[in-house]
């Protein structure tokens, strides 16, 4: 049977009795006596009439029942509850002195009817304060809420008049469950007693929505407050107040506006609280000014706004940055007669602190000091705290002793700033002394202090006490939360340690934490990081498994992490499943891509991010600007690089130092000093310093133009300008003298690295060694080369330069014993060794030789570029291995590395010799197609090898095969042809070769004269070009 219906039917029963209530026992009361035996149930009867006639006849009643020596021993519940039925209408004060002797008596469990009766009975009386205490033990029994309810509304019905109007016995229930903080009950009891039809008052209702909503018990507002429109309640200002706090806690701004609105439109005034209320709402939500236009409306309703009403709005000020206002705002309380409190004024404290501003917040605190306003402990957390956000933590210490000195205890919140600040130094002595001072204070770390423990140890590096604190707090019964995890999962991550990061991942599980996507995102993070980008999506297909959606975070990793890959095609496969997924790209991600488009050269994609990055209204930061700025200089696109940074400066934007310099660097590498310096000079009038790496570029193109004594005048002014010349510095100055021939400067240089802090290094000593080799000083190169090999320096390029000194000297054996020696010390050769050696092998007519090292650099997996070939072409064509030369031509055309000039004189000049006159017109077609310029007398070589008188008929019969086969030969072969013709004197043979070119379509119809004047001009510019 539901309660209702229950309490109902008890409630028609009790109309029906005739009986008086205090002779007899109503039905609805009556003892189980099916478990008694009959003599037991006499016996309680007159041990009940017993007790009654001694409470009810005489005053000395305790004095007579603790002399009896059976009374106390024939105490039950039941007996305590028939002595209360039957006395009720006696001193109910009586009664309950009784009851609580008997308790004590007793020493066990009081019947739920006993403390009912006396409640009602209390009540009835108004004797309020005894009925609440009686209420109080009731709940302290922690029987079930429906059960001790139950007997309440029975003992009302029987005794308290049974009126549904009067029930302040339900009403005192439902406060002492609200005062204990038993919300939840507090509310089953007015839910469960509305139903019954018993209404507690607009009062008790009004107090219990507002703890509901102060506790964040947001549904359960709701119910309540619904069930009170049900049942016709109208709500007064304390319930229009508690909704309107209810909707902005909820974040609900609209909603507390309308209800604003519906309380005046239904008679209902807004009171101060109703407006105090809604002006911190306004204010937690941002819209501060609003809050201000309320403010001044108060007044036209007779209200003045208080202490509270400023304080709210200086906090809310505050919050918004808004400090200048909020001070005036302190001006205008003292105006009008208000004095700041202390929160007031720790709200300026706490938004000067968090700007940065400590002397504006030191100067508050001491005017606090100066209106006579004790600082709080709330204040005095909130300076700690900012200190220690700022690094001042000699202040932070300063103010953590006058806390003490004062006499004030320092709590967990105090600490814990202190204690995170410590971490981040790695101070972890004075950590250790923070957490001793706690343990002496007896004050218990919370979550939250362990979470900044832990990060700490974590950021320290020290992961194993990390997890041993997790484990100490688990073992405490605290239970740890996902943000506990996330930095455990971070620092492992971070050490590369991703087994034991998943294994903790996992770990949350078990003990029923469940990983949110921060947990996630740190380990997808670093395994991009670490290219580990299969396991990455493993992690990921896991989290999408667990409810878990993907955000900007997760999808820039992987974006990320491909772009470094050069992977652009899962890389812009990823952006684009972002936004299908309606996540916004940030300008992380619009950057990656931009660098990783411009790494691989597509500066198109670059370029369309840049543009998409505009389109979705996103504004480039200087950093964005300079990634595609350097990403288009590194793809040699100088001009649209300038262009990109002039739209910068529109933009009115500052360039920093990194994108000056990468266009100093650019201009420099292009021997254009002249821009380098302007763009040098631009910064240093914009008020932005050049580093060392601006200097290292400048030092370096003028170095690399030859002009030592300006790049000695910028290495000098070096240090006047605050910088210290670096590894690189000296490395590029030495190498400029070794070029120049001034090894005696270099040396000097070498010599003043040591005491300018400077180690010399590998970059420096092979500048030197090279610079030796090519003076010819052997002797001292070789020295400087076993220095380096002993300081593990020894470097590929220094091994180079000293092979390429032994081939020129023709020591060849000496070159090739270093090329073992370099491999015995795990020095790897690269394409130039070897391309060294096999030009020398060739220019001595060692070809086996040549063709063993060609094949072994190809093993290494080194690829031969135009000088090696060159070489090879150079050595077969002295030994007249034409057919090696024409094989290996093919083989490097194949290969994709584009002839030059050299290559094309000694191929052409082969197939001369050879009579390939097939070969030689294709080559000539090549040449002159891609516009390569070659010497005049092998152009005019394989001219003429073309068009002799001799070879004409050979040569028509190859136009006519050509064309017959379909294949085509451009305009500016058919006109060198031609001319070639004509030079030879040979009119017929041009004027049959111009038909056949007609006719196949290879040229526009002409006549011959034209088409000579035409290769005459385009001749006089080729030897232009080549003088």
């Amino acid at each position: 049977m539901g309660l209702t219906l229950a309490l109902r039917n008890r409630h028609l029963l009790a109309k029906a009795k005739a009986k008086p209530r205090h002779l007899f026992y109503p039905k609805s009361l009556n003892f189980s006596t099916s478990s008694h035996s009959q003599i037991s149930t006499n016996q309680n009867e007159d041990t009940v009439k017993e007790i009654s006639d001694i409470l009810i006849k005489h005053n000395n009643w305790l004095y007579l029942m603790e002399s009896s020596s059976s009374i106390p021993k024939k105490l039950n519940p039941e007996v305590v509850r028939s002595v209360l039925l039957q006395n009720h209408v006696c001193d109910p004060k009586r009664l309950l002195h009784f009851f609580d002797w008997s308790t004590s008596k007793m020493g066990g469990p009081q019947n739920l009817y006993s403390f009912s009766i006396l409640a009602v009975s209390l009540c009835n009386l108004k004797l309020y304060a005894h009925a609440n205490g009686v209420l109080e033990r009731m709940v302290r029994t922690q029987k079930p809420l429906l059960e001790i309810l139950d007997c309440i509304i029975k003992c009302h019905i029987e005794y308290g008049g049974g009126s549904k109007g009067d029930v302040v016995v339900i009403e005192m229930l439902v406060d002492v469950y609200r005062k204990m903080g038993l919300l939840n009950e507090a509310a089953t009891v007015f839910l469960e007693a509305k139903n019954g039809g018993f209404l507690p008052r607009l009062v008790c209702c009004n107090s219990l929505l507002k703890d509901l909503v102060k506790c964040d018990k947001m549904e359960l507002f709701w119910k309540v407050y619904d069930g009170m429109l049900k049942v016709k309640m109208s709500p007064d200002v304390y319930t229009y107040t508690n909704v309107i706090n209810a909707h902005f806690k909820v974040r609900n701004v609209e909603g507390a506006r309308r209800v604003l609105f519906e309380m005046e439109e239904n008679g209902c005034s807004p009171n101060l609280v109703t407006y105090n209320v809604v002006i911190g709402g306004l204010c937690r939500s941002g819209a501060v000014d609003e809050a201000f236009e309320l403010k001044k409306s108060m007044a036209g309703k007779g209200l003045v706004p208080d202490k509270y009403t400023y304080s709210t709005l200086v906090d809310g000020l505050c919050k918004q940055k808004r400090l200048e206002e909020a001070k005036l705002l302190l001006e205008e309380m003292f105006n009008v007669g208000l004095r700041p409190n202390v929160i007031t004024y720790t709200a300026l404290v706490n938004g000067f602190m968090k700007q940065g501003k400590v002397e504006e917040a030191l100067r508050i605190k001491d005017e606090m000091v100066a209106h006579g306003i004790k600082l709080t402990l709330v204040t005095f957390n909130v300076l700690v705290s900012g200190f220690c956000k700022v690094g001042d933590m000699e202040n932070a210490q300063a103010l953590f002793k006058e806390m003490i000195a004062i006499g004030m205890t320092p709590d967990i919140q105090t600490f814990t700033p202190l204690i995170d600040r410590y971490y981040q130094e790695k101070n972890s002595v004075k950590v250790y002394d923070l957490l001793l001072e706690m343990k002496k204070r007896n004050l218990e770390p919370t979550i939250s202090t362990y979470g900044v423990v832990i990060k700490g140890l974590c950021h320290c590096g020290d992961l194993q006490r990390a997890n041993s604190v997790l484990e100490q707090m688990i073992a405490r019964g605290l239970k740890p939360n996902a943000f506990l995890y996330s930095p455990l999962i971070q620092g492992h991550v971070q050490e590369c340690r991703f087994d034991e990061a998943i294994r903790i991942l996992k770990g949350m599980r078990d003990k029923g934490v469940p990983p949110d996507v921060f947990c996630y995102n740190f380990l997808i993070i670093g395994l991009c990081k670490a290219k580990k980008m299969e396991d990455a999506k493993n992690i990921l297909v896991e989290m999408i498994e667990r409810g878990l959606k993907p955000n900007a975070y997760t999808y820039g990793a992987f974006i990320n992490g491909y772009c470094k890959a050069g992977e652009m095609q899962l890389a812009d496969r990823y952006f684009r499943e972002m936004l299908d997924c309606g996540i916004m790209p940030n300008d992380v991600i619009y950057t990656a891509l931009i660098d990783g488009h411009c790494t691989k050269g597509n500066i198109t994609e670059a370029f369309s991010a840049f543009r998409c990055m505009l389109g979705r209204g996103f504004i480039p930061d200087v950093q964005t600007y300079s990634v595609l700025i350097h990403g288009l200089l590194k793809n040699g696109k100088t001009q649209e690089a300038m262009d990109v940074f002039s739209e910068l400066r529109d933009k009115s934007l500052v360039p920093d130092v990194f994108t000056y310099s990468s266009l100093i660097s650019s201009f420099c590498k292009q021997g254009d000093l002249e821009r380098a310096f302007e763009l040098h000079e631009d910064m240093c009038q914009k008020g932005i310093t050049p580093n060392i790496v601006t200097y290292n570029a400048l030092i370096n193109g003028l170095c690399k133009l030859g002009d030592i004594e300006r790049a000695r005048e910028q290495f000098d002014g070096i240090s006047g300008k605050g910088l210290a010349p670096n590894g690189v510095t000296y490395a590029t100055i030495i190498d400029g003298y070794c070029k120049s021939g001034n090894l005696t400067e270099a040396f000097r240089l070498l010599d003043e690295m040591p005491s300018k802090g400077v180690p010399p290094d590998c970059f420096i000593y092979s500048a030197l060694v090279n610079g030796c080799c090519k003076a010819g000083d052997m002797d001292k190169a070789l020295s400087l080369f076993h220095e380096m090999v002993q300081k593990g320096f020894a470097s590929t390029s220094s091994f180079n330069a000293l092979i390429d000194s032994f081939c020129k000297s023709g020591k060849l054996v000496e070159a090739n014993q270093l090329l073992e020696y370099m491999v015995d010390k795990h020095v790897t050769p690269d394409h130039v060794t070897y391309t060294i050696l096999i030009d020398s092998y060739c220019k001595a007519g060692l070809i086996k030789e040549a063709e063993q090292l060609f094949l072994e650099m190809q093993k290494k997996n080194l690829m031969p570029n135009i000088v090696t070939y060159t070489s090879l072409f150079c050595g077969y064509n002295s030994i007249e291995s034409r057919n090696k030369m024409f094989a290996l031509f093919e083989e490097m055309v194949a290969r994709g590395i584009e002839p030059d000039e050299i290559v094309y004189g000694l191929i052409g000049d082969a197939y001369c010799k050879e009579g390939n006159l097939m070969k030689t017109l294709k080559l000539v077609d090549d040449i002159l197609v891609k516009g390569v310029v070659l010497d005049s007398d092998v152009y005019d070589a394989l001219l003429d090898a073309l068009c002799k008188k001799e070879n004409f008929s050979e040569v028509f019969e190859l136009l006519n095969g050509v064309g017959e086969q379909g294949l085509t030969l451009n305009l500016p072969t058919c006109r060198t042809l031609i001319h070639g013709f004509y030079k030879m004197g040979n009119m017929d043979s041009a004027a049959k070769a111009l038909e056949s070119m007609i006719r196949f379509g290879w040229v526009p119809a002409s006549n011959l004269s034209d088409l000579i004047n035409e290769s005459q001009s385009v001749q006089t510019l080729r030897n232009l070009s080549i003088s």
